[in-house]
């Protein structure tokens, strides 16, 4: 059958059928398809086709396409609801339709306020045919290629291995595909080995030492491909990259900022785009246009162009490594990418200059990776085009980047931002962030977010017409911006922002008290770490400690484990930087679904269960002892402790408890603290075993929730079925609680539940007395239990164990705690 290319019927946010909120669309009971979050108010024709029907509330149409396949095109949800009103249908049954044709007018601000959503489906209803998108996860014109619908493919055939490789097929594990951040991890392993390494997918074949030709072939997570090993230690090779590229190499992706539903009202002549960051900013319009970068065209003689070439490269790795960071390291693992290196090299020898060869090499990278279709690889184009800026500016002994003061509360509006923008701006004078292009998950998407500075993407062209200083109205969360708003919008919108800002000050102000209940109660709100430039950040946004310090940052991306002396002073930094304050330590966490190459770990089924946490110590003594011995030395510069992960009996504990004792004697040093992190269902249940020989206990939601509830958090189809607040976790943590209690030991929560103010209450309730946060959660998780008694906050809990569901619990907790949590939800 001939495939058919379908065409976005209008501007949007295309997002996978997955992400619609309807489960009739989500789970494909209609069939396979994509959506668009539209920004215009007609729907056109996708292709040449026979319209098959129009309902008579002209909410949605459907279609038979050349090939004899049937496409449903449902405007918006629950639009029937309307009764038509808002739609305007100007095709019916039986015409033929062009491509462009328009289908259907509706009045975009009337069915956003009334409709669930105006995200749009567009659906493959016909069996026999295959729906294959093309655009997802960005924005798309009118027009644009999303999706190819075909009878069915013919199998590609397999080229036959070379006798003298070595060879393994592989599945992509990555939760968002192989883009900047896990090419860089893929890279830094495959240097650790001697061998030549290549993976190989679709016809092409891509050096696995280069970031950038990973990234080109396109693999997104579930993909197969084969992995190539030629030298001395191949083997070892195929088995570390096979393990660390199917178990997803701790790629976080919970974090990644999504687009919101278009379900929110929008303000009238409001310009729409996708929620980047959310929040609400009303401020002067700031235009923001990068500096102009002079290349020097004319070359100077190939050893010249090299040398500045090399220089102007070294000058940006150096700034890099200043900033630190995942983005960075990132961009620094560009910079040297092996095959941007040779096609600039190729320029140069060409007889180009250094700022021309780099510029070109740029250019047909970018497009290789424009090619893949892929829309997390498409938006690292602008990280491509970031550091070649980078280069030209050191190149040309310019700054490069932008010097303009903005006035405080501005809204910086740009045709699109880079991360050097970013980091080069005082975020925290800026009221919001709002561009012409750019996606949801780009880098400068997450500093953003991270920064707490609501942020808009993909609005199109019409801001650059916003003139300088007008007062805009930016509702990210809702997925608009306001470029002309009366003196009564004005008025009450920053009235919403004022609100939000003294609850926020008020918050912030008494972060770095210590925190204690309405009643007294002493709870302890401590932060999570995973550096040391963290720990002072962290104090200053009122932690009062450091319930958990993941040390796996020590150990990734590097060819083999830090040493004694290397560990030892980084918890130095992080004791000395919490200036006397707890730091609990917990030891590496690594194997099974965080795997470290260099441990050459055999390949097993279900990493999850396998050997990882405590279970690679016990493997690898050797690695635990030198940990312990670190951990010990740095115990003169703060009230450090030391917690064991995934630990599941007793006789784990004594495992560690032997060497930390015979480490302790060889250093002459007295005891130090030793508790265990309960992330295990076992450990739950044993915990009076447990707390008879450890010191203290912290609970691990983020794997008893999982382990709990038979639900890997790394897979998208079962994480919406993961909450700490079902009833099953809150039982296995009163467990916990009630086997600390019998021999007298506390017992906190690390897990991601202890940021949320909401769940606080029924926390404390089973008996935690210290709940570690993220840094950004701090203040108003402490302004949260300040509003709480002990006694609502038992009483809460027992109800919350009575619960059937998850989402019982979270309303029963929203209906006690509304006035205690209102201030620190808003």
């Amino acid at each position: 059958m001939t495939a058919i290319i379908l065409h976005a019927p209008f501007a949007g946010w295309a997002a996978p059928l997955d992400e619609v909120p309807d489960a009739v669309f989500a789970e494909r009971m209609m069939g396979d398809g994509l959506a668009i979050d539209p920004l215009e108010a007609v729907l056109r024709a996708p292709c040449d086709a026979e319209v098959i029907s129009v309902p008579a509330t002209a909410h949605a149409v459907t279609l038979r396409l050349a090939n004899g396949a049937e496409l449903l095109i449902h405007i918006g949800l629950e639009t029937v609801a309307l009764g038509g009103a808002g739609f305007t249908a100007h095709v019916a049954a039986g015409q033929q339709v062009r491509r462009g044709d328009p289908l259907i007018d509706f009045d975009l601000d009337l069915v956003a306020e009334q409709a669930k959503s105006l995200i749009t489906p567009i659906v493959l209803t016909s069996e026999g045919y295959r729906l294959a998108a093309l655009a997802v996860d960005r924005a798309v014109a009118a027009g644009d290629p999303i999706a190819e619908v075909s009878g069915g493919q013919a199998p590609t055939a397999v080229a036959p291995a070379e006798q003298e490789a070595h060879r393994t097929d592989i599945s992509i594990g990555v939760p968002n595909g192989i883009h900047a951040r896990p090419a860089a991890r893929i890279a830094a392993a495959a240097k650790g080995f001697a061998s030549a390494l290549d993976i190989e997918a679709r016809g092409k074949a891509a050096d696995a030492r280069s970031p950038v030709a990973l990234m080109t072939l396109g693999l997104v997570q579930g993909d197969t491909a084969s992995l190539v090993a030629r030298g001395p230690d191949a083997e070892a090779a195929l088995v570390a990259l096979k393990r660390l590229i199917e178990t997803g190499l701790g790629d976080e992706h919970d974090a990644t900022p999504r687009p919101v539903p278009s379900g929110a009202p929008t303000a009238k002549g409001a310009l729409r785009g996708v929620c980047a960051a959310p929040g609400l900013a009303v401020g002067p319009a700031a235009q923001f246009a990068a500096a102009d970068i002079r290349v020097e065209a004319r070359s100077r003689g190939t050893e010249a162009e090299r040398h500045a070439l090399a220089a102007a490269r070294a000058k940006v790795a150096t700034e890099l490594a200043g900033q630190g960071g995942s983005i960075a390291l990132a961009h620094e693992g560009l910079l040297d990418d092996p095959k941007l290196l040779a096609l600039a090299d190729a320029g140069i020898a060409a007889g180009q200059s250094a700022g021309i060869a780099w510029q070109g090499a740029i250019l047909e990278t970018a497009e290789a990776l424009r090619a893949t279709g892929q829309a997390l690889l498409i938006e690292r184009i602008d990280d491509l085009h970031d550091l070649e800026r980078q280069v030209l500016a050191a190149l040309a002994g310019e700054a490069g980047r932008v010097s303009r003061a903005f006035p405080d509360g501005a809204i910086l509006i740009a045709d699109l931002l880079f991360p050097s923008d970013m980091m080069a701006l005082d975020l925290t004078t800026l009221g919001g962030i709002c561009t012409a292009r750019g996606g949801p998950t780009s880098h400068v998407a997450i500093l953003a977010a991270s920064a707490s500075v609501p942020m808009l993407v993909a609005v199109g062209d019409r801001i650059a017409d916003i003139p300088e200083g007008r007062a805009v109205i930016l509702d990210a969360s809702a997925g608009w911006v306001d470029p002309a708003p009366d003196d009564a919008a004005l008025a009450a919108a920053s009235q919403r922002v004022d609100d939000r800002r003294r609850i926020r000050a008020a918050e912030a102000a008494a972060a770095t008290e210590d925190c204690r209940m309405a009643d007294g109660t002493r709870i302890e709100i401590f932060a999570n770490l995973a550096s040391p430039a963290e720990a002072q950040r962290a104090v200053a946004a009122g932690a009062e400690g450091c319930g958990l310090l993941r040390t796996e940052f020590l150990f990734h991306d590097r060819a083999d484990a830090p040493s004694e002396d290397e560990q030892a002073a980084v918890y130095e930094d992080v004791a000395r930087g919490l200036g006397g304050r707890p730091l609990i330590v917990r030891t590496l966490d690594a194997g099974g679904d965080k795997p470290l190459p260099y441990l050459r770990v055999p390949q097993e089924e279900n990493p999850a269960l396998g050997l990882r946490g405590v279970r690679l110590s016990l493997a690898r003594p050797d690695l635990l002892a030198t940990q312990l011995r670190a951990i010990l030395r740095a115990t003169g510069a703060g009230d450090i402790r030391i917690m064991v992960p995934m630990i599941v009996d007793v006789a784990e504990l004594r495992f560690v408890r032997a060497l930390l004792d015979e480490a302790a004697d060889a250093l002459g040093l007295g005891a130090t603290p030793l508790g265990v992190m309960v992330e295990t269902p076992a450990a739950a249940l044993l915990a009076g075993s447990l707390a008879a020989e450890a010191d203290f206990l912290s609970i691990g939601t983020n794997d008893l929730t999982q382990y709990a509830l038979a639900a890997d958090r790394g897979n998208p189809a079962t994480a919406s079925r993961i909450d700490a607040l079902h009833p099953a976790v809150l039982r296995l943590i009163a467990a916990t609680g009630e086997g600390g209690r019998r021999h007298g030991k506390w017992f906190g929560i690390c897990g991601g539940v202890a940021s949320d103010p909401l769940a606080a209450a029924i926390l404390i309730g089973l008996g935690a007395t210290e709940l570690s946060a993220t840094p950004a959660a701090i203040a108003a998780l402490k302004a949260a239990v300040r509003r709480l008694t002990m006694a609502d906050c038992r009483a809460l809990a027992v109800r919350a164990l009575e619960a059937e569901t998850a989402e019982a619990v979270r309303i029963l907790a929203a209906e006690a705690q509304t006035p205690a949590f209102e201030g620190a939800t808003a």
